[in-house]
């Protein structure tokens, strides 16, 4: 059996494995072991009851953090004419077309969120491939493809959260800082699930949300009892 490490030992001995913990007791089980020198981003893996196998089992979604993510959101958007000083002034980290492009192709890659208005998808739609698989391309049901970007780009940069199933059903995402006080990150919990339980598929059957588990990022996994998840979703 490997050895756990010894800044661990402390929340293995404090963390029942097989228990099921109320929200609240449980992020702030997470936020006393969360003892690194950086500030731990706190996760959320949710394992749901779909086969994203099936087209009529996906789930994805944008969701709006209440209390921000503690972090600097980069963003990039592909844009022209008026929009680009609208973007620029929202706060996008760089604004361009096929020059942006360009860039992207070679590796520049440094992007948290990438934003395009319509008449700019000519020039994305061929970084499908650089971009797909990072979960960056632009896509107009997440509202990443918008007229409306300088909205989009102050979304973004305000701590919005791009939830997508994985396989197995299995959802993950950053939720908010260490630092954050136990009340604002329970808001952010629920509006996080408020968005994915919107996004139930017409094609899941029987139980949809089936566990829910909270971390640090080097921290142990705390097992979440659902039930006092019932006013978040």
């Amino acid at each position: 059996m490997t050895k756990l490490a010894k800044r661990l030992q402390p929340a293995q001995k404090a963390i029942e494995p097989q228990k099921l913990y109320g929200i609240t007791e449980a992020i702030a089980l997470v936020k006393s072991h969360a003892k690194t020198k950086f500030d731990e981003t706190i996760d959320v893996a949710v394992n749901l009851g779909v086969d994203p196998r099936h087209s009529d089992q996906q789930v994805r979604g944008m969701v709006a953090m209440p209390n921000g993510l503690g972090k600097e959101v980069r963003v990039a958007v592909f844009a022209r004419g008026d929009n680009v000083a609208k973007a620029q002034e929202a706060g996008a980290d760089i604004v361009g077309a096929e020059d942006l492009a360009e860039k992207m192709e070679k590796g520049d890659l440094n992007y948290d969120r990438v934003i395009a208005s319509p008449d700019m998808m000519a020039v994305v739609g061929r970084l499908g491939k650089v971009l797909g698989p990072r979960g960056l391309m632009p896509n107009p049901k997440l509202g990443t493809v918008t007229p409306n970007v300088a909205e989009a780009v102050k979304k973004a940069k305000s701590g919005e959260v791009e939830f997508r199933v994985e396989k197995a059903g299995l959802l993950h995402a950053g939720i908010g800082k260490a630092s954050f006080t136990e009340s604002a990150l329970v808001e952010n919990i629920k509006a996080f699930m408020s968005a994915v339980q919107k996004a139930k598929p017409t094609g899941s059957k029987g139980t949809y949300i089936k566990k829910f588990t909270i971390s640090s990022t080097m921290g142990l996994g705390v097992k979440v009892d659902i039930s006092s998840l019932s006013d978040a979703a």
